[in-house]
């Protein structure tokens, strides 16, 4: 792979590809699994309204998914969609924040809220990336999330100040997310290359600070706990658990039915 082609300069190209990479594939993952979980709720979301934005939220990180896919493929000489979906359950790299199953409504934006928030501490560090294609991408994505942050930040402030059943659902999803809330910033391999390359403005770790700082006075206002480090560091982005093989059957089934079929 040349210099030119990856977008970025120096020597420290060829050694910033392969990291390079599995940030692309990690941020990729994060969104798909994301976007699948949130179509379940088309059809049976609590009133009408929310069927339509939980449907448009899962189209949108789809589609952030597919972009991320998109450079990745340029990278490697591969195939979006191929990279997407011809492999197995355990080849997926999301955090594991995304590995508990849809459960019930309160559990959704939980999940939202501590996902969104990482998400945008994360885009917030890529949006001067050396790496020009994804710090264009990186500037409509966030444009996109605003709405995203906002719908999770409302819904969580409704169930939080619900007395009653509502409140219940939401400490009881909060405190089961907390152990995995983290992952969002699991380490990769070679992410000190990435910063020393000016890819990502900073470490994992040092994101996962800042994030923790943004949400800190929102969750004292709310009387929630304030996430701290991953309780499995060492597993944030594998050993996926039954949830989300059922889910990645679900998302696979018709291109498996006829992988060489052009739709």
């Amino acid at each position: 792979m040349t210099t030119t082609r990856v977008g970025l300069t120096g020597a420290l190209a060829s050694e910033a590809l392969e990291p390079l990479t599995k940030l692309l594939r990690a941020m990729a993952d994060d969104e798909l699994i994301l976007g699948y979980w949130d179509s379940e709720w088309t059809g049976i979301a609590p009133i009408l309204e929310e069927d339509v934005a939980m449907s448009s939220l899962a189209q949108d990180e789809i589609g952030h998914a597919r972009a991320y896919l998109g450079l990745l493929a340029d990278l490697v000489d591969g195939d979006a969609d191929a990279l997407a979906y011809d492999r197995d359950v355990d080849e997926l790299r999301h955090c594991r924040l995304l590995d508990h199953p849809r459960a019930d409504w309160a559990a959704t934006i939980a999940r939202r809220f501590l996902y969104d928030e990482a998400d945008a501490v994360r885009l917030a560090a890529l949006a001067g990336s050396s790496y020009r294609p994804l710090a264009e991408l990186v500037a409509k994505i966030r444009r996109e999330e605003v709405y995203h942050r906002l719908h999770a930040d409302a819904w969580l402030r409704r169930l939080a100040g619900s007395p009653g059943e509502a409140r219940a659902r939401l400490e009881a999803a909060w405190t089961a997310l907390l152990p995995d809330a983290a992952t969002v910033f699991t380490s990769l391999s070679g992410e000190e290359t990435l910063v020393e390359a000016g890819v990502i403005g900073a470490p994992m770790a040092e994101l996962e600070e800042r994030w923790r700082a943004a949400i800190r006075p929102t969750c004292r206002e709310l009387g929630l706990a304030v996430p701290g480090p991953a309780t499995d560091p060492g597993r944030g982005r594998d050993d996926h658990g039954p949830a989300v093989a059922w889910l990645w059957n679900e998302a696979t089934i018709v291109r498996r039915l006829d992988p060489e079929a052009e739709w």
